[in-house]
């Protein structure tokens, strides 16, 4: 997604939650990097659900390889004609791509002010660019940092109703090793931001 400005001074709090779905889109939207992957093999958890997740993150990414992970991406998400999933909203929704829910989010893009960037060609209600529209809502990248009730209706119209079955799905499917703790951090922090802005009021 194209972002109008570098973003704005937020909240720590909210900047947290802004790189928590940056790092989801990170390891969605491609393979990833050898630095990306030395970064995930780095991170300390808690005794939490979402800690032990991340540590078993970290386990994982520290014996991986570019090259390996890059094989598990493509046969999770691309492979020979289409992956193991297919990280859509329209496809989770209806069961078709190009469907409805992907209308609605061109129509939420465009009051927003949210543009597919020039070089992205797959359909934009994919999880990657979701998670990456979020964290662009939370940071000002499209204008000014959006508010909580702009949040909770881009969330509860757009990612709620499907992410954290992808997310499952991903955490369960055969070829996740790298993508099973992904999976269960996305499924878990998908938990925590519906209860967050269900007590937001």
């Amino acid at each position: 997604m194209t972002s109008h400005n570098t973003a704005a001074t937020i909240d720590p709090d909210e900047k947290m939650r802004a790189d928590f779905y940056d790092f989801l889109a990170g390891f969605l939207a491609r393979p990833p990097s050898a630095e990306r992957l030395a970064a995930a093999a780095a991170l300390q958890g808690d005794d939490s659900p979402m800690g032990r997740a991340i540590d078993a993150l970290a386990r994982v990414a520290a014996h991986s390889t570019p090259r390996a992970a890059e094989r598990e991406f493509n046969a999770l998400f691309i492979g020979l004609g289409r992956g193991e999933l297919l990280p859509f909203a329209s496809v989770y929704l209806t069961g078709f791509l190009n469907e409805k829910p992907l209308a609605l989010l061109r129509r939420d893009m465009a009051v927003l002010g949210i543009h597919r960037a020039d070089d992205v060609f797959e359909p934009e209600d994919n999880i990657a660019s979701l998670m990456e529209m979020m964290a662009g809502l939370i940071e000002g990248r499209f204008g000014v940092p959006a508010g909580l009730q702009s949040q909770r209706d881009f969330f509860s119209r757009h990612i709620a109703p499907w992410a954290g079955p992808f997310f499952s799905d991903l955490e369960a499917a055969k070829g996740s090793v790298l993508y099973a703790p992904i999976g269960q951090i996305g499924r878990l922090f998908i938990e925590i931001e519906k209860e967050a802005f269900r007590l937001g009021g």
